[in-house]
C-alpha cells in the first residue's frame, strides 16, 4: 500500500548495548483502557494471576546455527522451563520464518519465530481455505512482536560492489530454503528493479561461499550482532552495504512492514555504522494451542524479558508491555490478547 503524501517515513532506530527499545504504540484502542488504569496506579501485575498446571512439553521452532533466531528460541525454552509454564521445553533447528510456520501449522513445534512481512503473506497460504467435505486447519496467531529483524547484505571488502545496484547478474546468496530472508531479499531486489543469479544458501553456506568467492553477496536477516556473521567477518573482510535507499519503493510496493534502523559501529569488527532494512520478528502460535499455556507465556514475556535477550545483543528488543501487542496486522491469540488485557487492568 503507498504511503500517504505528507506521511511520517519509517521509524528510525538507533542501538545501544542492552537496551530495550519501545516502538510506537499503534493499536490504542486496545490498551485505551489498560493505558488509563496505568495512569492511575491500578495496574496488576501478571504475577498476581493463579497459576496453572504447566504444559508437558512446548517445541519452540528457531533457525540456523549462529544466528539470533536459534538463540532467542533457545533462551525463550529454557525460561518456559524454568517459571513452569512447561515440564520440558525444547527447540527446533530450522530454515527460518517459512518452515517454521509450516512446523507450528503442522503441529511439529507449539511456538515458532518469523519475520511479520513473511507471516502476514505466509498465515493465509498455510491455512487456507480446506476442501468442503475437510474441516478448516487452524490458524496460525500472533503472541508478540519479540524484537527486530535487521537485513544485512554481506560483500567483500574488495568486491567494489557499493550498492544493490552494482548486484545486477552477479552470484548472490539469498537466503536458504524456508528461511523469511529470502522473501524479503526477493523484495528488496524487485523494489530496486535488479535481477541476479539466485544462489539458496543460508547463514552458513553463504559465509562459506563468500570466502571461497562462489557468491559475491550474501543477504542475511537476523539480530545484531549475528554470531556467525561476527566470526566470519574476523576471517574475512567484509562490508555491510546500505539498504536504507529501498525501504520507500518498498513499503510503496509491499506494505509498511519496513523500517530504517542502524547497525551500529562495533557490532561486527572493523565495519562501520550502517543503515539497513529492519523488519520485526513475530512470536506464532496455532488458534488451538491451550489457552493456558498461551496466558502463561505471555505472562513471561511480559516479566521476564530480560531473560530473553542475548548478553552480545546491541539491537532492538520490543519486550515491554507497550510494544509486545504490535503485530503488524496478524491477529493475536484470544488468549493472548485477554492476558494483555489482564496486565494492563
Amino acid at each position: 500500500m503507498p504511503e500517504r503524501p505528507g506521511a511520517p517515513g519509517p521509524t528510525e532506530f538507533r542501538v545501544t548495548r542492552a537496551r530495550i527499545t519501545p516502538a510506537p504504540l499503534t493499536r490504542r484502542r486496545f490498551l485505551r483502557a489498560g493505558l488509563a488504569a496505568a495512569a492511575s496506579g491500578l495496574v496488576l501485575p501478571a504475577a498476581a494471576c493463579a497459576p496453572v498446571p504447566p504444559a508437558d512439553s512446548i517445541m519452540v521452532a528457531g533457525g540456523e546455527q549462529g544466528g539470533f533466531y536459534l538463540e532467542f528460541a533457545t533462551l525463550l525454552a529454557q525460561s518456559l522451563e524454568r517459571h513452569g509454564v512447561a515440564r520440558h521445553a525444547s527447540t527446533l533447528e530450522t530454515g527460518g520464518s517459512v518452515a517454521n510456520m509450516d512446523r507450528i501449522a503442522t503441529g511439529g513445534a507449539a511456538l515458532g519465530i518469523s519475520l511479520a512481512d513473511a507471516a502476514a503473506n505466509g498465515i493465509n497460504s498455510i491455512a487456507g481455505p480446506a476442501p468442503s467435505s475437510a474441516p478448516a486447519s487452524p490458524r496460525l496467531m500472533a503472541l508478540a512482536r519479540v524484537y527486530e529483524n535487521y537485513v544485512h547484505l554481506l560483500v567483500r571488502k574488495d568486491s567494489g560492489i557499493a550498492a544493490v545496484a552494482d548486484l545486477a547478474g552477479r552470484a548472490v546468496g539469498v537466503g536458504a530454503p524456508g528461511a523469511g530472508t529470502g522473501f524479503t531479499a526477493h523484495r528488496l531486489l524487485e523494489a530496486a528493479g535488479v535481477t541476479v543469479r539466485e544462489e539458496s544458501l543460508g547463514l552458513n553456506q553463504g559465509l562459506a561461499a563468500l570466502r571461497t568467492g562462489d557468491v559475491e553477496a550474501l543477504f542475511w536477516s537476523g539480530g545484531v550482532p549475528t554470531a556467525a556473521v561476527a566470526t566470519a567477518t574476523k576471517d574475512v573482510g567484509l562490508r555491510l552495504i546500505d539498504l536504507s535507499p529501498l525501504i520507500a519503493p518498498t513499503r510503496a510496493r509491499f506494505g509498511e512492514y519496513y523500517e530504517r534502523v542502524l547497525v551500529p559501529a562495533g557490532a561486527y569488527e572493523g565495519i562501520p555504522s550502517t543503515w539497513t532494512v529492519g523488519a520485526a520478528n513475530l512470536l506464532l502460535c496455532r488458534e488451538d494451542l491451550h489457552a493456558d499455556t498461551v496466558r502463561a507465556t505471555v505472562n513471561l514475556l511480559l516479566t521476564h524479558a530480560s531473560e530473553l535477550v542475548p548478553s552480545t545483543s546491541l539491537g532492538v528488543q520490543f519486550l515491554s508491555p507497550e510494544t509486545l501487542i504490535n503485530t503488524a496486522g496478524i491477529p493475536l491469540h484470544p488468549a493472548a490478547e485477554a492476558a494483555y488485557r489482564e496486565f494492563h487492568g
